[in-house]
């Protein structure tokens, strides 16, 4: 499904402060990496600049899908773009729409994270492990080759952090590869970990 990941002589700031620099990785089909490190260390950073949300202070990002809308890659961050208002099938729909892709089958994504039962109750009345699921069923809904996570399991029981490892497993087994952040307990199996504020790579 994918190509391989590679981040030259990256470097990062916010304000006068350089969070990393000189970072030197590559990620082939089917890798993944965990990122961790204290808060303030460049997780959440790193993950943006992967997306293309935010520019580095030095160094590039190649990706062989950069062309592509959405650039081949999900992007889960800290909030979850749930919108209140619009049930559950709704919010899935109008992410689609968004990336300008056609809706995929919202009930088998929901599914794949516990929550087919909730596909037409309003968002406003989901708990937050809830709103979690639902944000996740984005993986599920539109396969990407990439998938950034920041603090993908926050919020999740112990069953929705089991359903999203299992996610994530299938995923790198089709090719893909899952970049996650987290500075609790959570570990993707048979991953690269890198250490931010370390400079260590394992």
């Amino acid at each position: 499904m994918a190509s391989a990941l590679e981040l030259i002589d990256l470097a990062c700031a916010r304000g006068e402060r350089v969070l990393f620099r000189g970072l030197n990785l590559r990620l082939e089909a089917g890798e993944g990496l965990l990122l961790r490190g204290p808060n303030g260390a460049g997780k959440s950073s790193l993950l943006r600049i992967l997306a293309g949300l935010l520019p580095p202070l030095a160094g590039r990002v190649a990706w062989p899908r950069i062309g592509d809308r959405g650039r081949g890659l999900v992007y889960l961050g800290h909030l979850d773009g749930i919108k209140a208002a619009l049930s559950v099938r709704e919010n899935l729909a109008q992410w689609s729409a968004v990336r300008g892709q056609a809706a995929g089958d919202a009930q088998e994504a929901l599914a794949a994270f516990g929550i087919a039962g909730l596909a037409d109750l309003p968002a406003r009345f989901l708990s937050a492990g809830q709103r979690k699921r639902a944000a996740l069923a984005r993986l599920a809904l539109a396969p990407a080759p990439l998938w950034l996570l920041d603090e993908p399991a926050s919020a999740l029981d112990a069953d929705g952090v089991a359903l999203l490892l299992d996610a994530a497993a299938k995923a790198r087994g089709q090719g893909g590869i899952v970049v996650a952040a987290s500075h609790g307990d959570f570990a993707l199996d048979n991953a690269r970990v890198l250490r931010l504020g370390e400079s260590q790579l394992s």
